[in-house]
């Protein structure tokens, strides 16, 4: 039977975005948050933040072998950011540059289960192919992209790079196609060109991961098997569907194979559930013998254990 013992015989490489959270417990959202005035909260916790660093210390914690490369700056946060990453488990490859701040995201939450970043991640928008340290990749069999959309330099370019090196070296290699800032602010021909730099490399990608909001959204439907087609028309391997309360999914050929979520017996952890579900289906990709079915109720308990507090995947500060 299929159970968390096999995270300790599977590894995966991540290149994406690290940065500091600051994360407040859930308010109700409304007008007041735009008069002058104050909102109590019943929490602010630090944390480590960014898609890629949160899957690899998820990916970590869960017993697997993990490689992170980044960029950060050459400051006391990048240096914090580093240390919290190396005590749990991960070998991160930083890239460290002076004049370029190490950043941070303010995490609103909000009741209905929502979310709302305010962002500032200079260092991550500076992430070039030339900072990644390929050589950490070695010995590595599945590969990461996270976080697409924050450095163009990446977005133009270094992800394909990037993306044959890794499939040069016989690895998998895996894509989360979460929300690009730039949906709702930029020109409809800004997004238009930065969508497309996407759809250039899917071909090059073995699994996508998102959920259906970002599936439907970077593939310009209302309809999620209208989107799962488009993506696979565009050389998709396969895709794996984040679909909240209604629980998981993986598509490949044509068919949703989709596994009801666990009830969780409370709500402690309400970010991160996404990279954490992903991060599980990438690690069993290593695993032939199991279903897909039997990987996503796996999955689908962890994530379930990981909102309840039940799994500690996500450090603090």
């Amino acid at each position: 039977m299929l159970d968390e013992g096999f995270f300790g015989t599977a590894n995966i490489s991540l290149v994406g975005n690290v940065n500091r959270d600051i994360r407040i417990s859930p308010i109700p959202p409304g007008s007041h948050l735009f008069a002058d005035g104050e909102t109590s909260v019943t929490s602010v916790t630090e944390t480590v933040g960014g898609g890629g660093a949160n899957s690899a210390l998820a990916a970590a914690a869960l017993g697997a072998r993990v490689a992170f490369l980044g960029r950060v700056g050459a400051d006391w946060l990048g240096h914090r950011l580093e240390q919290t990453l190396t005590s749990h488990g991960v070998s991160a490859y930083l890239k460290k540059l002076s004049g370029c701040p190490t950043g941070t995201s303010v995490n609103l939450t909000f009741i209905s289960g929502h979310h709302h970043f305010l962002s500032s991640l200079p260092n991550n928008a500076s992430l070039a192919f030339e900072d990644l340290d390929l050589s950490a990749l070695e010995g590595f069999d599945h590969l990461l992209r996270a976080d697409i959309w924050f450095s163009d330099a990446m977005l133009y370019g270094g992800n394909e790079r990037l993306f044959r090196h890794a499939h040069e070296a016989g690895m998998r290699i895996s894509m989360d196609l979460n929300w690009d800032p730039q949906w709702r602010v930029g020109s409809p021909a800004e997004v238009r060109r930065r969508k497309e730099a996407v759809r250039l490399v899917l071909p090059l990608v073995d699994l996508v991961h998102g959920n259906i909001r970002e599936l439907n959204e970077f593939a310009g439907s209302n309809d999620l098997q209208q989107s799962l087609r488009a993506l696979e028309d565009w050389g998709v391997g396969a895709v794996v569907v984040h679909m909240g309360a209604k629980g998981a999914g993986y598509y490949r050929k044509g068919f949703l194979i989709v596994e009801d979520s666990v009830p969780a017996r409370r709500q402690v952890n309400t970010t991160g559930t996404g990279d954490v579900l992903s991060v599980c289906m990438m690690l069993l990709d290593q695993e032939r013998r199991s279903t897909i079915g039997e990987k996503l109720r796996l999955a689908n308990l962890i994530v379930s254990q990981f909102i309840a507090g039940e799994h500690s995947l996500i450090p603090a500060l």
